[in-house]
């Protein structure tokens, strides 16, 4: 019995106003169906794949299916396009039902929202997006074999994925509460209005809780990965308050965006596991999810902790060590 991967490619991924004010890279749209053309030859790595690509307002996914190997049965998705993430979230949620495997091209903003709906089925992400702290920058070639290995059942599953958490707010503000949940980071920032949603400026940034902390990571987890190591497969989480370098005892230097490295205050931090929250009080200001700037708020008490239901991710490296121990690439 054959296999079916999903393939979701954002179009507006990658476009953001980091090009503009630091040394984030562009991926325009022959760059992304260049790389999804290379998913695609990678998944004739197993046999009998059926993929059905994420349609959009424009003729990227319909340029995939036309182009894609003939050994591939290749379509688009049956779905309403609106032109947004909710697209995304949609495309997902059929996923979760009808793939044995995702492929994503995207940041972290179009993971999360593919996280949000994809339930256990297991995720492949190619970075096409800015900060890129969830998805790998991989070859799409190489990307579209581990999703291929892992959907046919070659390798197991339960030896070559992880699930990863996420994080999670509870805002009691003085418009009511609110929830908002983001994939590997969630900030609390000194921000009027949500603007243009980007993270230029890290002196902005109150503290947050991240679900993954490592230094070569861009923006909050970096900042956090400066303070310690959290890898991605580990439950739990970091949270940490900044303040001016000048007044803090300890402070860390990150990658805060793309080409701009800073020395930060830190108030404090800690190692937070599932469910323990870091309390924030915030008299104005806008909580950040996954490197951007997504909800306003007013005379705010936020709770932030890190959650266990985040995605099943695929290990690519230990997908392909393990092919290779089981003989899968030798031909006699």
């Amino acid at each position: 019995m054959g296999a079916t991967v999903g393939l979701v490619v954002n179009p507006a991924a990658g476009r953001d106003i980091r090009r503009l004010t630091g040394g984030a890279s562009v991926s325009d749209d022959y760059e992304k169906r260049r790389t999804a053309e290379c998913v695609l030859s990678g998944l004739t790595l197993a046999d009998d794949i059926e993929v059905l690509v994420m349609p959009d307002r424009g003729s990227l996914g319909q340029k995939l299916v036309n182009r894609g190997p003939d050994e591939l049965d290749i379509s688009l998705l049956d779905m309403t396009v609106g032109g947004d993430g909710q697209d995304t979230r949609r495309a997902a949620e059929i996923f979760a039902e009808e793939a044995d495997a995702i492929v994503v091209l995207g940041g972290d903003g179009t993971n999360r929202d593919v996280a949000h709906t994809s339930g256990d089925v297991p995720l492949v992400s190619v970075s096409t997006g800015t900060n890129n702290v969830f998805p790998n920058a991989i070859d799409g070639t190489v990307a579209g074999g581990a999703a291929a290995l892992v959907a046919t059942g070659a390798v197991a599953r339960s030896e070559t994925t992880y699930q990863h958490g996420m994080v999670e707010a509870v805002a009691d503000t003085a418009n009511g509460e609110r929830r908002i949940s983001g994939l590997a980071t969630l900030g609390i920032l000194d921000h009027k209005f949500i603007g243009t949603r980007a993270i230029l400026d890290a002196e902005k940034i109150i503290g947050g809780v991240v679900s993954r902390a490592f230094p070569t990571e861009i923006g909050l987890s970096g900042i956090a990965g400066g303070l310690t190591v959290h890898p991605p497969d580990e439950p739990g989480g970091v949270g940490y308050r900044l303040g001016p370098a000048a007044e803090c005892t300890e402070q860390v230097d990150a990658i805060t965006v793309p080409g701009v490295v800073e020395r930060l205050g830190v108030r404090e931090w800690e190692p937070l596991d599932d469910d323990q929250p870091m309390t924030f009080e915030l008299p104005r200001g806008v909580i950040s999810v996954d490197g951007e700037r997504e909800l306003e708020v007013r005379e705010a008490v936020i709770d932030v902790c890190p959650v266990a239901d985040g995605p099943r991710v695929v290990d690519v490296d230990t997908v392909y060590d393990h092919a290779a121990r089981e003989g899968y690439f030798r031909r006699h």
